[in-house]
């Protein structure tokens, strides 16, 4: 699996870097060739997707918020891409706010095709990101 949390957000947490629900986070899809390096910083175009429907850097997230208890939880609202005809293969988020900071990536488990329709990326209903 190549999903994972990205160092520098970690860190940056403890720095007070990232307002998870007041800073723009996006979502970039990229293809087969991306890779989860726990040390990479950056939003990068490298190895990001291309297609009728999607544009470099993805789309900002909405919804955005925060539940405090014994496991903190990020969570947000889906993210669709209309008209759309792409593959996929995993996800990025990242704080654009301060920097482009990546934050987490998302392995779909495989290719995710969509020919002429509405790409939909449909985040756990227990949250995209759980501190415990």
């Amino acid at each position: 699996m190549a999903s994972g949390i990205y160092n520098r957000f970690k860190a940056n947490l403890m720095r007070k870097l990232h307002d998870m629900v007041n800073d723009t986070i996006k979502v970039a899809l990229y293809g087969a060739s991306a890779a989860f390096t726990a040390t990479d910083t950056a939003y990068t175009t490298t190895n990001e997707i291309g297609g009728t429907g999607y544009s470099a850097g993805g789309a900002a997230l909405s919804g955005n918020g925060i539940t405090e208890a014994a496991t903190a939880v990020f969570t947000a609202s889906n993210t669709s891409w209309a008209g759309a005809t792409f593959s996929a293969y995993f996800a990025v988020l990242y704080d654009q706010t301060p920097c482009n900071t990546l934050i987490c990536m998302i392995d779909f488990g495989g290719v995710q095709t969509i020919t002429s329709g509405t790409f939909t990326i449909q985040y756990a209903s227990s949250g995209i990101i759980r501190l415990t």
